[in-house]
């Protein structure tokens, strides 16, 4: 076990809440392939150290106001690497695009054949329609502030067809489910931010996490 692991085991609720933000998944959940510099090594474990940072400081009972810059390169690599065990099974190289003003895309690919199978005898869905791993994307603005946070969905596609809100949350729903949230994550609801962070201000390329 490195050195690293422990801190972000204990930071794995700021990893899902950030993931969730991206309204792929939490930690989650996350959205589809290609695009952007290959992740690396140096990237994620950066990233790793920044989330302990960030959770360290949270947990203080004298929490120091911060700033921490966390880049799109870093999230990615992170994703690829340190967090492969927090990615539910049928879910594929997810990928996030960071934009100004809270702008945010997330792609995966994603096998839509587990969720069809989880809800047979459900009634018809679009989803009938799809089957097999499709790359499915969503795009959005993450609004926050006062130690909150919403993500407002505003298009998803699935192989590049535009697909409702409705057949998007039941692919989060179905791959975000816990023991503690077994109807998984409303991508609409609007979620406390982990770690005392006051909000999340975003720029071309890179997220500020503010506490």
């Amino acid at each position: 076990m490195t050195r690293y692991h422990q801190p972000a085991r204990r930071a794995s609720t700021l990893l899902r809440t950030w993931l969730t933000a991206t309204a792929v998944m939490v930690l989650t959940c996350a959205l589809a392939l290609a695009g952007g510099a290959p992740p690396t090594r140096a990237d994620a474990d950066t990233m790793l150290r920044k989330v302990a940072v960030i959770a360290t400081n949270g947990l203080s009972d004298r929490p120091a106001a911060r700033r921490t810059p966390i880049t799109e390169s870093e999230v990615n690599s992170f994703l690829a690497i340190h967090a492969k065990s927090e990615i539910p099974a049928g879910v594929m190289d997810p990928i996030v695009i960071i934009d100004t003003a809270g702008r945010l895309t997330g792609r995966a690919t994603v096998d839509l054949d587990q969720v069809r199978e989880a809800r047979k005898g459900g009634g018809f869905s679009v989803l009938s329609l799809l089957s097999g791993r499709v790359p499915v994307e969503a795009n959005g603005v993450l609004h926050s502030g006062d130690g909150k946070a919403q993500f407002e969905l505003e298009s998803a596609t699935a192989s590049g067809v535009p697909i409702p809100k409705a057949l998007l949350q039941e692919v989060v729903s179905y791959y975000s489910r816990s023991a503690e949230n077994p109807a998984g994550i409303d991508i609409d609801a609007p979620f406390e931010l982990p770690a005392r962070i006051r909000e999340i201000q975003t720029e071309k390329g890179q997220a500020v996490v503010v506490q």
